[in-house]
């Protein structure tokens, strides 16, 4: 079973690229888009989270909509709103990304990230990085002053050196809960921050940012900074940020198949999400996904107990949730 549902969706990708539009997806400075922003804060939270946690899961995703959100209503681009709400969101140790990122099995921090414009597929991504406060801005970094997309590394924290970004001591990633939990083999946590924007102009942005898997094997990269399995965007299309276990998605091709199947199927929002994330629980691997489409319509498809997920848009609609 597991083979062919991969290889009807290895096909069925295939396939769509070799047809794929090539028509210029850019959009018109006279657009007037509704602003909309949807974010993820992983889908490893279980049904015995702490009410104290969940309290401060919901106050940081709250904090990363109005950092987000406020960018685009003052009229900045999806990138910005994008960018700002991972941020936020590194910097909140609750969260399995920048400061909260959980510990290898030698007991160090190694993040992912990466970032992608839907004007022009446009995209950055670093790996294995342990200095660098903010993954995300080093991932933009890339993009916007480099010819390459993925950096790892050495290699990439001498970038964000270079760049003038925020180096700090692996120290500043520490935590004694996470630490114990690597001591105790714990090896399962999926949580992973994610945003996605679309602004006035109908500029869609993704953006993943992730610690990765407690006690992963150093070295080990998940979807999160794999352009097309754990992040993607597209105009005209749609949008994809990813959480779970990040091997699949990286098989799958998570993220540009859901948008796939929006393309080439003419699939809505919810159904292309609900039948690739369908796929992932016949298999019985976990995960989630928020996507926003051309017209800021949303979907926020997860197989877990929970995914702590919020959006809003410019019609005054917020929700922030953690449970179905």
């Amino acid at each position: 079973m597991k083979n062919q549902i991969i290889i009807a969706t290895f096909f069925f990708t295939f396939n769509c690229f070799a047809g794929m539009n090539t028509e210029d997806t850019s959009i018109s400075e006279e657009s007037t888009a509704k602003p909309v922003i949807v974010i993820h804060g992983g889908a490893g939270w279980s049904q015995n989270t702490s009410d104290e946690i969940q309290d401060a899961i919901k106050a940081g995703l709250k904090t990363a909509l109005d950092s987000g959100f406020s960018i685009l209503e003052s009229g900045g681009s999806s990138l910005d709103a994008v960018e700002a709400a991972i941020v936020t969101l590194e910097d909140n140790p609750v969260f399995n990304a920048g400061r909260g990122s959980v510990y290898t099995a030698e007991e160090k921090q190694e993040m992912d990230a990466s970032i992608m414009s839907g004007i022009d597929q446009d995209a950055g991504a670093v790996a294995s990085i342990s200095r660098v406060k903010n993954p995300i801005k080093l991932a933009r970094y890339i993009m916007e002053h480099t010819d390459h997309v993925m950096m790892a590394g050495q290699g990439a924290e001498k970038i964000a050196e270079q760049g003038g970004l925020d180096l700090v001591d692996p120290s500043y990633f520490h935590s004694d809960n996470r630490l114990k939990r690597v001591k105790k083999q714990k090896a399962k946590k999926n949580s992973t921050v994610g945003a996605l924007a679309i602004d006035k102009w109908g500029n869609i942005t993704a953006g993943t940012s992730t610690g990765g898997r407690s006690n992963k094997l150093p070295g080990r990269i998940g979807d999160s900074p794999i352009i097309g399995a754990g992040t993607w965007a597209q105009n005209n299309v749609c949008g994809v940020s990813g959480t779970g276990h990040g091997e699949y998605f990286i098989r799958y091709n998570v993220a540009r198949e859901i948008c796939a199947r929006m393309e080439y199927l003419q699939l809505s929002v919810g159904e292309a999400s609900a039948q690739v994330i369908g796929q992932l629980t016949a298999i019985d691997i976990e995960g989630g996904v928020i996507v926003l489409d051309k017209n800021g319509n949303i979907s926020m498809e997860f197989n877990t107990d929970g995914m702590a997920r919020a959006y809003r848009n410019s019609e005054g609609n917020e929700m922030i949730a953690i449970y179905k």
